[in-house]
This record gives C-alpha cells, structure tokens and sequence, in this order.
C-alpha cells in the first residue's frame, strides 16, 4: 500500500521511534512510504532544534532508506506550508492510497484537495494498529498519550475521539 506523509505526522511518529513496538517502524516495514523532497528538508530543519520534535524528526531522519523522496512541483495556489503542499500533490501524482497528515486545523483542506487518498492522522493510525494486531490496546493508548504530550495534543477533537474508540475495542 503506498503511504504519502507529511512533516508533522513523521514527527508524530519519530516522538514515538524509541518504543517497541512503535509506529513509524510498521508504516516503514508494511508500508510504500514516499514523501516529498520538502517534507526532508522540513525535517532536517526541525531535526536541528534541541527539543523533543528536533530528536523525533531526526529518528525519521535516521531511517531514510526505509522511504522514498520525490521531487515535487509546488501549487503557488495551495494555502498551506510547502511540506503540506508538496506532500498533496505527490499523493495526487502517485494515486496513494493514504495520506498521513497532523495537520490538524487544517484538515478539511486537505481532506479537499486529495484525489483519492484516504487521510488518516496519527491518532487514528494508532486505533487502526490496535485493530490489526499491530499493538495492543494499551501500547497504543500509551503511544498516542507520549505523542499527545510531546506535540501538545491536549483538548484535541481527532485525539479524544482515538482515546474513546481504543477503550471501547
């Protein structure tokens, strides 16, 4: 199945690369991931930081050869940041079938603008690997709890409804 990613789900799951089993591993292994070459510089960028997000986005880093990097045209007419924007288009140019996105205030955009990706947000990966088997119940609700914290989740409308579907399964 052939994942696109954005920069800020990437680091969603990099906040989470130390556990095991962890998240970004399974997209990795089970998974097409290719991202824009945008999205690698954003992550370079952010990877530079001394800061919980600088380590998550250089776990990601630090698995390059596990995804591939595209070049991508930018749509002068898109709204959104240029790792957003590359990372539509290649999911429109390479037909994927999900496109990962936190872009969270900004969804319904996004959501807009793909062709035929399904948009998923780390939150509900983490329910759909609970649901495969992939982690557990529990590893998943510490999961999305570690990267809540880390990425300042808390009141969020996409992660309380995770939280509810996990303890309901």
């Amino acid at each position: 199945m052939r994942i696109v990613a954005d920069t800020s789900a990437l680091v969603s799951l990099g906040v989470a690369a130390d556990r095991a089993p962890n998240p970004l591993d399974h997209v990795l292994e089970a998974h097409d991931l290719a991202v824009p070459e945008q999205v690698v510089s954003e992550l370079e960028d952010t990877a530079a930081y001394d800061d919980v997000s600088g380590s998550a986005a250089e776990a990601v880093l630090d698995r390059r050869e596990a995804f591939t990097a595209r070049s991508v045209e930018l749509d002068d007419a898109f709204p959104l940041d240029d790792g957003e924007n590359a990372a539509v288009g290649l999911a429109n140019d390479l037909e994927a079938t999900q496109f990962l996105c936190d872009e969270f205030n900004r969804l319904a955009l996004v959501h807009a603008s793909l062709t035929t990706a399904r948009l998923l947000t780390t939150p509900t990966l983490l329910v759909l690997l609970a649901r495969t088997g992939a982690l557990s119940r529990p590893e998943a609700e510490s999961t999305l709890d570690s990267i809540g914290d880390a990425r300042s989740w808390a009141g969020n409308a996409y992660v309380a409804r995770a939280r509810e579907t996990l303890r309901e399964q």
